[in-house]
């Protein structure tokens, strides 16, 4: 076989629909490609229940490292709803190439930077926005109770579906290492913070925001937004007792 130096460096996969996954998983269709692999959607051969597969590219993932971790984060967090539940890894062979990739379920929905650029005005309402920060930063406080944290918050990293006038939340990309520090927790809060702000419309809109706004965003300065709320449990609080006119 081929050794790693010898063999080009796997950038893409591709898979077609129809083609088997380590002869169990049928591939239906790709979901997304990052800096990490491409997730695709299958479903299995033996029950036609349909998963998330997330590959992993072989250098981004050297001696099954960030796999590994990956899974063990979402099993040690597999409580808190929020989050894509993991069931298993498999590995395959691909150019010579042994790569993993890992089985998950499967949530309906849309990224949320898609369906905030689907609505009109691309953005959200103002009330719209506050119950999206709301159920994200509830379910980031469950995050942080263990002593775990995101790291990455944004607009591509976060699944959105509308249920009647609430939404449902998945965070995706868990990738960070170690427990939470006190700065890991600051910077969860502050990207809560800003992608409430983008999604009422950001740095154009901001300064015709109603009052309610400004003061949640504190103009982004991440000195203030601390001052006010240094957990999601703070941050959901204070949306809980929000004062409207």
């Amino acid at each position: 076989m081929p050794t790693a130096a010898s063999t080009p460096r796997i950038t893409a996969f591709g898979f077609q629909p129809g083609e088997i996954l380590a002869g169990k998983y049928e591939v239906l269709d790709q979901l997304g490609r990052g800096w990490e692999g491409e997730v695709y959607l299958v479903r299995e051969c033996a029950t036609g229940i349909e998963r998330a597969a997330k590959v992993w590219f072989p250098h981004r993932n050297i001696r099954n490292r960030a796999a590994r971790f990956y899974a063990k984060k979402l099993h040690k967090l597999r409580h808190c709803p929020i989050l894509i539940q993991y069931h298993t890894q498999e590995t395959i062979e691909f150019r010579g190439r042994r790569v993993r990739f890992l089985v998950s379920e499967y949530v309906e929905g849309e990224l949320l930077r898609k369906f905030i650029g689907r609505q009109p005005g691309r953005r959200l309402t103002v009330f719209e926005a506050l119950h999206v920060l709301h159920a994200l930063a509830s379910g980031i406080e469950q995050i942080h109770h263990v002593r775990e944290y995101h790291g990455d918050l944004h607009d591509e990293n976060v699944v959105i579906r509308r249920r009647g006038i609430a939404f449902e939340l998945k965070l995706v990309d868990m990738f960070h290492w170690g427990p939470a520090s006190p700065e890991n927790i600051h910077q969860d809060v502050a990207n809560l913070v800003r992608l409430f702000y983008d999604a009422v419309g950001g740095a154009k809109r901001y300064p015709r925001q109603p009052a309610v706004v400004k003061d949640l965003c504190c103009g982004l300065k991440r000195s203030l937004i601390l001052r006010k709320y240094r957990t999601a449990g703070q941050l959901r609080q204070y949306l809980e007792t929000l004062p409207w006119d």
